[in-house]
């Protein structure tokens, strides 16, 4: 017999994790299926911006999360001359005006721990969704295998695919996504880290290339961007090629590239940015990268999947105690649509204007009239700060989720 619950949620990344304590919170049987044993992959977005923090603060898991090994980027900055700083999180006013580096599989058992302690939460790992239940017109809920090859079903009332760029929800319930043109891939991996060595996230443009150094507690983790398509290139002209390009976009670096051991310390991130015209059919919804895929640039990708997962959480609780419909479903893009338009429509900017013509090789650096303003007049470094840290319609939890940090940590 197939197992039943009011709301399956698929996929236990950072949306659907928080997506599954709220709706638990509010005393909707919820489970979220996902299909790894545990959370532990590299190179996952690990970036905790200033409203995921906030939100972290009204669940009351601010204290055990700033328990979590970490690193605090509060300026965003390209190297001169002449330096320029982008963005600068300590002029906003807010209670966190920084970006938060924590590895994600951290931040996924906080919020697994905190679902555990609500008795309508379940998390079943290695658990993989294979494909929709329909029934009389429907999406009725999930077929699934498990590692051991086990299958079965679970009936749910609604169907949440919080499983990303390549979702199985997505496509399984015929949803097709715009896909936009992007110029770049990207390519992540570590390079050692003193710990005196600087703390601010750091763009390196030059001679074609483009890369980004995030500072984590030990180690540094660089995005190479190139040309997209360029991955079969790259793992053909071979390791030591690839630590040539590092030595040119990083030279302060050069001597630590080394320990690329060989291209499998290299992953390999297909860049896309996409967006559903729907985000819904009967019985099923997506979210985050599954109903938006976002470019890495500005790294708000996670932040705007949580803002859709609280506004999921707070939208539809009411309707999932009495019978969610079509028209409760289409509130989650009415309601998310415009930050996620204004974040995409940045993003394609600066590929425009910014990454094509660096790694095209047509100039080192951000454009001169941008630099010329943003040094000319300080206080223009909030927007982009506000827009990363914060973004359009930040999303609050719902007051009957929220608690305090001296409740939840006893």
């Amino acid at each position: 017999m197939a197992e039943r619950t009011t709301c399956v949620v698929v996929g236990g990344g950072p949306a659907g994790m928080v997506l599954g304590l709220l709706l638990a919170r509010a005393g909707v049987e919820v489970t979220v299926l996902e299909k790894h044993a545990d959370f532990l992959r590299d190179f996952r977005g690990d970036t905790v911006h200033p409203s995921t923090l906030q939100l972290l603060d009204e669940l009351g898991l601010g204290d055990r999360f700033a328990k979590l090994p970490q690193s605090r980027l509060d300026t965003v900055s390209v190297p001169g001359p002449p330096a320029l700083a982008i963005a600068d999180f300590r002029k906003l006013k807010i209670a966190h005006p920084y970006v938060a580096m924590v590895p994600q599989w951290d931040l996924l058992d906080l919020l697994a721990d905190a679902g555990r302690a609500e008795p309508s939460f379940h998390l079943r790992m290695n658990t993989e969704v294979t494909s929709l239940v329909r029934e009389a017109g429907r999406v009725a809920g999930v077929r699934y295998r498990t590692a051991d090859g086990t299958t079965g079903e679970i009936r749910a009332d609604l169907t949440v695919g919080c499983d990303g760029r390549w979702s199985v929800v997505r496509r399984e319930a015929g949803l097709r996504p715009r896909e936009f043109p992007v110029p770049i891939d990207t390519w992540w991996f570590r390079l050692p880290r003193e710990g005196n060595e600087r703390a601010h996230l750091v763009p390196e443009m030059r001679d074609g290339h483009f890369g980004v150094v995030i500072p984590r507690e030990e180690y540094f983790q660089i995005a190479y961007l190139a040309a997209k398509g360029l991955d079969g290139r790259l793992r053909a002209e071979g390791v030591e090629a690839f630590r040539d390009r590092i030595r040119a976009v990083v030279p302060q670096l050069a001597d630590r590239v080394d320990a690329i051991a060989s291209m499998d310390d290299v992953k390999h991130l297909d860049v896309r940015l996409n967006l559903l015209p729907r985000w819904h059919r009967e019985g099923v919804l997506c979210i985050g990268d599954a109903a938006h895929a976002m470019s890495p640039i500005g790294g708000v990708g996670i932040n705007l999947a949580v803002q859709d997962a609280v506004a999921t959480a707070r939208l539809l609780a009411d309707p999932l105690r009495r019978g969610v419909a079509a028209r409760d479903l289409a509130r989650i893009r009415r309601r998310r649509l415009l930050p996620t338009l204004v974040v995409q429509a940045i993003q394609r900017l600066m590929h425009r204007v910014v990454i094509r013509p660096v790694i095209e090789g047509r100039r080192n650096g951000p454009p001169k009239p941008l630099v010329t303003l943003m040094n000319a007049v300080p206080w223009a470094r909030r927007i982009p700060a506000y827009v990363i840290g914060v973004g359009l319609l930040p999303e609050h939890a719902p007051k009957w989720a929220q608690r305090n940090n001296n409740t939840e940590n006893k």
